[in-house]
């Protein structure tokens, strides 16, 4: 038997299993992966500063828009054709954001949570909660705050 995968018009996914014929996969779907995250930030230079400096991403590209009034920033830890990439929007005029109760965490894995909070600390970062097991396992975790608030949670990566 051979599986396949047909999709109708609303992209819902149906499995059928068939032996005579295997349909080929829809391209955009054979490799699926996430681009970037965006988050909108008060002030573009001090969230670069936090991205870089503390947490050691690099500037990958940044693009200035005037006349539709915002900036962009792509910051991470490889180039955006190898891994997902944080996307830093500044919209001009606009200094501070709601983040609401919808919104959890970005998470980056790490070799040593105890030294990355520690470096951050150092460098003016705030941790909002110290490394440790996560509540029901053995997961060394830790979250930091960047400057509007978003939160980062530290794993620790064996």
């Amino acid at each position: 038997e051979v599986g396949t995968v047909l999709f109708n018009q609303n992209l819902s996914c149906n499995r059928q299993v068939s032996e005579k014929k295997k349909l080929e996969s829809p391209k955009f779907l054979k490799m699926p992966r996430i681009l970037h995250t965006m988050l909108r930030v008060g002030n573009l230079e001090r969230s670069v500063k936090f991205y870089t400096e503390l947490l050691g991403m690099k500037v990958l590209r940044t693009t200035d828009r005037p006349e539709q009034k915002y900036s962009l920033t792509f910051v991470g830890y490889d180039d955006e054709d190898k891994s997902a990439v944080l996307e830093l929007t500044y919209n001009y005029g606009v200094e501070q954001y709601e983040i609401g109760t919808a919104y959890g965490h970005v998470a980056i894995g790490v070799d040593d949570v105890a030294s990355t909070c520690n470096e951050i600390k150092a460098k003016g970062g705030l941790v909002t909660r110290e490394p440790g097991a996560v509540k029901g396992g053995q997961t060394v975790i830790a979250f930091v705050q960047d400057p509007d608030g978003y939160k980062i949670e530290l794993i620790q990566r064996d």
